[in-house]
């Protein structure tokens, strides 16, 4: 079983992309709306060195934006 994070926000059409895309294959995921969540965010932009959203966090690797190859590959999906 992966440990999957999104940091996301509420108006992010990447965001919902990916969430949508854990959610076809099943995956369950952990959300942290990083628009309310200011710890979060700081926590976000240390791990991936980027503002933007969406970031997953997928056992520790780190995908930013919407990365449909990227998501795979780190949750060994066929």
């Amino acid at each position: 079983m992966s440990k999957v994070t999104i940091y996301s926000t509420p108006t992010c059409p990447y965001c919902d992309m990916a969430k949508r895309y854990l959610k076809e294959n099943k995956v369950e995921y952990k959300e942290i709306d990083v628009s309310k969540d200011t710890k979060a965010a700081t926590e976000m932009v240390e791990k991936s060195g980027q503002m933007g959203v969406p970031v997953l966090d997928i056992n520790g690797d780190i995908i930013v934006g919407f990365d449909r190859d990227a998501i795979k590959r780190a949750l060994k999906l066929k």
